[in-house]
């Protein structure tokens, strides 16, 4: 069967628009590019042709060429045709981003150039001549190389040489189909137009969508989407992606279903004996824990020591922080006498800095993902949430990301620390930028109050699904001996408000709680 298909390969003019019986069964065509391949579940089925739109700058250049070298790489016989770049100009390119041409044809197809000896006729139309001459030309390319892959960059200007959208319609599927027989699998870039303007949508065996988003701080953001891919299933949605040295990184959208894994159930410490207590005996494994809060109350260093402790049972966590330096965030916790620089130095502790401005939200699932599924890290800390939003476009899909994500890592049994500040100073009152307590199974509060001319802080823990819980204020301090808690503070009442008043005397009928 190899031998005689090899032989059909030789002789592209034999049985042209028939597709071999194994056609379909042919391993996908790799793009080269992971994340696409992953979306399109392999890569694109061969011996077909597919529509690559996109406004200019957003990338169909870079994936046709990064189509090529891959095909380049295993063995195929490549055709780039370019209509707006010569052929010096596409090397270039391609040398920008380290990738090696050899193997592939490069055509610069020019419609000056195909008129041959007369190119200021004047007895036809220009339409009518202009647009047959340009695919008798590319015909008689497409027939010297007998390519195996083929992209042509871009349909636009071929487009612009014909009379009507009928007669460019006819010709570009006169070519599918002729492609098609010789079992070249082909990618046609051209412009983003409306649906009335692009008469290739429909004739063509799938379309990917790629779209470059100008936002009002930080770099352009990119997505790409398939908009169709007959007879195989594939990732719908938008799909973030970048630009850079080596090709395009596509980040695919997560799907937390596809990921479900059984693990075993069982509380963890957080590191501060009494804090366990008050979660009823420690924070659930697979849960996502809200740390809740004014700014300067110690969320970020309740979060450090959950770190610390996940590393003194030698397991992997990854903190996320957006909102202060590495630097500063390992002197603050030496100063409280956690060893985080020792752990991060044995590997049990990854600190990632994050900008916001530079971060899209699918770049950070896939790091998140990565670290999970290739790492084996069990505790991830996102410090902050407000940090986190700034790559969001708006609050209901920051809450369906983060809904996403936390489900993903809660079925991988990974415990999450989300550290969210209230705005607002004691006395006063108090809000979050967005509410995303109800998607928490726990909330750990955080409260600042006036008591006799001092600032004090105390926690509580308002929220816990899987179980019963210490639902009383206690004191929290901070001191070279690390995170202290003490007893409940029930001489306060008000503390909610940050002016509580106290009492002598302790309410009558309770009882008293030293979690010392």
């Amino acid at each position: 069967m190899a031998s005689e298909l090899e032989n059909q390969r030789a002789e592209p003019n034999a049985d042209a628009g028939a597709l071999p019986p194994s056609a379909d069964q042919q391993d996908p065509a790799a793009t080269g590019i992971a994340g696409l391949d992953a979306i399109l579940g392999g890569g694109l089925p061969r011996n077909r042709a597919y529509l690559i739109e996109g406004d200019h700058g957003s990338g169909k250049t870079t994936l046709g060429t990064h189509f090529c070298v891959a095909g380049a790489e295993q063995g195929e016989r490549v055709l780039y045709v370019t209509t707006c770049e010569s052929e010096d100009e596409v090397r270039q390119i391609a040398c920008s981003h380290g990738w090696s041409l050899e193997g592939v044809t490069i055509h610069y197809l020019d419609a000056r150039t195909c008129l041959g000896d007369d190119p200021k006729q004047s007895v036809f139309h220009p339409t009518e001549v202009e647009f047959p001459k340009t695919m008798e030309v590319l015909h008689k390319v497409i027939d010297q190389v007998s390519p195996q892959r083929l992209v042509i960059d871009s349909l636009s200007e071929i487009r612009l040489l014909a009379a009507n959208a009928t007669w460019f319609r006819w010709q570009v599927l006169a070519l599918k189909e002729d492609l098609a027989g010789r079992r070249c699998t082909t990618l046609l870039c051209d412009d983003r137009l409306g649906a009335a303007q692009q008469p290739v949508k429909s004739i063509v065996h799938g379309v990917i969508e790629l779209e470059q988003l100008a936002v009002d701080y930080g770099p352009d953001r990119r997505r790409l989407r398939v908009a169709k891919l007959r007879a195989q299933p594939f990732a719908s949605g938008y799909h973030d992606f970048k630009i850079r040295t080596g090709g395009l990184v596509v980040y695919p959208r997560l799907v937390a279903a596809e990921h479900r894994h059984d693990f075993l159930g069982e509380t963890v410490s957080t590191g501060i004996p009494p804090l366990d207590a008050m979660f009823g005996g420690g924070v659930d494994r697979g849960t996502a824990v809200l740390l809740l809060g004014p700014s300067g109350n110690g969320k970020s260093i309740v979060a450090t020591q959950f770190a610390v402790a996940a590393a003194d049972r030698g397991e992997r966590s990854a903190m996320y922080v957006f909102d202060e330096r590495v630097q500063t965030l390992l002197q603050r916790a030496k100063g409280l006498n956690l060893d985080l620089q020792t752990q991060c130095d044995r590997g049990l502790v990854e600190i990632r800095q994050i900008d916001p401005a530079e971060l899209t939200p699918g770049e950070f699932t896939d790091d998140v993902r990565r670290a999970i599924l290739e790492r084996g890290v069990r505790t991830v800390i996102i410090d902050s949430l407000a940090g986190y939003a700034y790559a969001m476009p708006d609050e209901r899909s920051l809450t369906l990301h983060l809904h996403e994500l936390l489900s993903f890592l809660g079925q991988q049994g990974v415990t999450v620390l989300m550290v969210m500040t209230q705005c607002g100073v004691s006395g006063g009152p108090r809000y979050a930028p967005f509410d995303l307590s109800y998607i928490a199974d726990s909330v750990l509060l955080f409260h600042t109050f006036e008591h006799a001319g001092d600032m004090h802080r105390a926690i509580s823990v308002f929220k816990r699904r899987s179980g019963p819980h210490d639902s009383t204020f206690h004191d929290l301090r901070f001191s070279s001996d690390g995170v202290g808690i003490g007893p409940p503070l029930r001489q306060y009442q008000g503390l909610l408000t940050g002016l509580p008043h106290f009492a002598e005397r302790e309410p009558p009928n309770v009882r008293d709680h030293d979690h010392r």
